[in-house]
This record gives structure tokens, sequence and C-alpha cells, in this order.
């Protein structure tokens, strides 16, 4: 059965324009705009937001299809609801899921607050493990029930007038002032504050207290640097507001051996010449514990930056942890330093590799021999620095002879 509810509200047809809708809307809000109607404030919030949601075409037509309830779950990622109460005050009775009844004042939920948990890379590769965090958060005093004192002993605040706002002037240039608002600091926006006497003893009038909470952060195998984790209803709670979520971000560990990349591992390891040349064992104890053995037979040559793969020892598919990456081994090579072998060792290396390719040399006059030097970056540095300073000197000098005589 189609939901019409929103479509009854503004007294209109499923099929109504969008001039239809706004005719009916600006009627019934002129008749109800609590200006003019004091006791019809939740009707002219219900109209507002039965407006609203027909108003826009994609939110009309998700409503449409799925009613309110669909429309809920579709706002703001699954968090639909909070929205709701929020600027809607949960009308339209138990087709909102448990918002409330009809004309239910609602309530704003209290900011996120959002902690740091460091992981080691063990962590997210094994799961399974419970971590700790303790944490402060803001409860309701339990002895006034967040009241801040007496039942019916608050009194209008002095300092704001019952406004809860204090206004002070700040001059911004000369003859120029403005108004900061900002909250009183003597009933923290309530516009109403208790007598020494009426005040929660507790509390000292707050309504609140603070209070050392912990979670208990379960991992995951497969889980994602800097993955958030939310737990509902853990966090700050208000008079005003229901309790905040906490939303938990894991900072993982560099590892001294792994790098992670997605949901692949990479492993860097120097290998000398003879290991390149004539093959190999490397060992690496994985994040698990287990031992691989990776096997280079002799003559398969392993090149400088030569990248090997190792099929599905990578990192757990997040929430698919049969399934894995695959670690990847990146090579660099050493060479021997200078004069590591005579002259008769380097004629038996030479035979043994491959021949050197025949490079043509020019058969001519203009041939000059130069040799090779170790390139330092600071000593050509200050070279270059010398010949500028001896240019300019010769530059200035030139110029001095070319002069003409004064006349």
């Amino acid at each position: 059965m189609a939901d019409n509810k929103l479509y009854e509200v503004l007294g209109v047809t499923r099929n109504a324009s969008e001039n239809e809708l706004k005719k009916a809307y600006r009627k019934l809000a002129r008749e109800f705009h609590p200006d003019k109607n004091p006791q019809a404030g939740d009707k002219f919030k219900e109209i507002s937001f039965a407006y609203e949601v027909l108003s826009d075409a994609e939110k009309r037509q998700t409503y449409d299809r799925y009613g309110l309830k669909g429309l809920q779950e579709g706002m703001d990622g699954g968090d639909g609801h909070d929205i709701f109460n929020r600027f809607f005050g949960g009308f339209f009775g138990g087709g909102m899921g448990g918002m409330g009844g009809m004309g239910g004042r609602g309530r704003q939920q209290a900011e996120e607050t959002i902690l740091k948990q460091v992981v080691t890379l063990e962590d997210l590769y094994n799961g399974g493990k419970e971590i700790p965090l303790e944490f402060k958060r803001v409860v309701l005093c339990t002895k006034c029930e967040g009241k801040g004192g007496k039942a019916g002993a608050a009194k209008r605040c002095h300092t704001c007038q019952g406004s809860g706002t204090k206004v002070t002037l700040q001059q911004v240039h000369v003859g120029i002032v403005r108004q900061i608002h900002s909250k009183c600091p003597d009933c923290k926006g309530k516009g109403e504050a208790y007598s020494e006497r009426d005040m929660c003893g507790d509390c000292r009038g707050h309504g609140t207290k603070e209070e050392m909470k912990v979670l208990q952060v379960h991992i995951d195998k497969g889980m994602q640097n800097m993955q958030k984790i939310m737990y509902r209803e853990e966090g700050n709670q208000t008079p005003d507001c229901d309790k905040g979520n906490v939303i938990v971000v894991l900072a993982c560990k560099q590892h001294e051996t792994f790098q992670r990349n997605g949901n692949n591992l990479v492993v860097r390891h120097n290998i000398n010449l003879t290991e390149a040349l004539c093959g190999f064992q490397l060992p690496i104890k994985h994040l698990d514990g287990r031992n691989l053995l990776v096997k280079c037979p002799p003559g398969n040559v392993i090149q400088t930056d030569t990248v090997k793969t190792i099929v599905g020892e990578g990192m757990p598919i997040y929430k698919n942890p049969f399934e894995k990456g695959d670690l990847f081994v990146e090579f660099t090579i050493t060479f021997p330093p200078n004069n590591f072998a005579t002259p008769e060792q380097m004629k038996m290396l030479e035979q043994l590799l491959p021949p050197r390719p025949p490079i043509p040399v020019p058969e001519s006059d203009d041939v000059e021999e130069v040799d090779l030097h170790s390139y330092d970056p600071n000593a050509s540095r200050s070279s270059n620095r010398g010949a500028a300073y001896d240019s300019d000197e010769e530059q200035g000098h030139n110029v001095h002879e070319v002069q003409c005589p004064a006349q």
C-alpha cells in the first residue's frame, strides 16, 4: 500500500505538480505559522517537513517508492533517524520506525567524540584482538537526573535575562562596534539557574558530570589504517541532547619489515651480486609468525629493482578473511667494491660472463681519453660558485677596459 501521509499533510494528491505543492504549502504555512497560531508549532513543523521532502525531486522519488521508512534510511548514509529527529521532531508516528508519536518533540544528538587507537600491522593482519580504550565523557548527573537542582526551583538567569546568550560589544574600527554572542557563563545557555541552596551538590547546577569510560575496540582481520569504527551512543550526553556516538580511528604504526599497499604487502630486500647471479634463499617471518622460505635457483638472474610476487601471502580481505592479497618482494643489488679481484681473477670472470658488445671507436686525432671520477655534489656546487665568481670578475674587468675617456 502506497504511503500518502506527506501528501495528506499538504492536502494534495500524489500527482500534484510543483506549483500545486507550493500553493498548498503557502496556504497552510500562513494558517499554522507560530506567530499567528502559537499552539500550532508542531503542526507547522510537520507541514514544513512534508513540503521539504515533496519539493525535492530526489527525495520525493524515494518517498514514492519506499515510503517514510525508506526515506529515513536513505538520508545521510543510513543515519536518517538522527537527521529526522534533529530537524523535524519525529512526526508521523510508528511509520517512521520508532521515531515517536505525532507532535512528539525531537531531541538532538550530542556531537561525535573522535578517538585514536594505535595498532600494529600484526593486529590488522591477525585480527581477533580486543584493545581497551579509556576516555573521558560527559553524562547526566544521576543525583538530579540532569536537571541541575531541585525540580521547579530554577529561576530566570539574571546575567542573560533568560536568553541563555551573553552579548558583548567589540570595537572593530573607530566608531564601529559589533556584537559578540556567546553562551551565558552562569546558566550555560539554559536561560535559568539555581540558587546555591537549590543547586545540585554533585554537578553544581550543570546537570552533567564527567566520568571515565572504557571501550573494547575489536580489531578484525584486514582492517585498514585510518579506518573508522562507530560505537553508537557511547559518547557525551547533555540534558538537551541524547548520547552522542564515539568514532574510533585506527592508526597503524610503521612496520620494520612490511609495508602495506591496499590488500598487498611489500618487502624490500637487498642481495649481493653473487646472489643475484647464482641464486639465494630468503627466509621471511610473516606477520602471523610463520616462516616463508623464498628460493631463487642459480641462473635465475635478479636485476636491480626486480619485483617478484608471492601469491596469496598479502593482507586478509576485510570481511572476507579467507581471501588475501599478494606479497611483493622488491630487490636491490649491492655490487662489490673497486679492485675486489686480481687481474687474473677478472679475466676468469670475464670468460664466464657474456661478452662485451662491440663498440666502435673513432679513428682520428680528435679522440681524447678521459677519466671517470666519483661524483661529489658538494664539491660540484663549490666549483660552480667559483666559476661564476671568476666570470663576474672577468666581465667587470672587460667593461672597465672599454670605458670611453672623459671629454
